[in-house]
């Protein structure tokens, strides 16, 4: 088992080993107090690559915790860059 403190600030790679970014938090769904999703805060290339507006520097996406294949030194996803271009359960996180 992980704790939740264990993976924020780890980097994020895709199936592709394209370093999407770094874990800034989690989503917690309260009713079963699992973690539902990543917050991960995107490369400038990444951002780009996804086309979502960099705000103050910055973007953060919500990644499902289903697409997690792996957690060690970093958080590797089981789908490429191009995989998560047109997957609709990514979206934008709000803090």
């Amino acid at each position: 088992m992980i704790n939740f403190e264990e993976i924020v600030g780890l980097k994020v790679v895709t199936s592709g080993a394209h370093i999407l970014g770094e874990v800034k938090g989690v989503r917690i769904d309260t009713t079963t107090w699992a973690i539902k999703y990543l917050n991960v805060k995107l490369t400038g290339e990444s951002a780009e690559t996804l086309g979502m507006k960099k705000r103050f520097g910055s973007s953060k996406i919500c990644v499902p915790v289903g697409m997690i294949q792996a957690v060690a030194h970093v958080v590797t996803l089981n789908k490429s860059i191009t995989e998560l271009e047109s997957d609709q359960t990514i979206t934008e996180c709000k803090d």
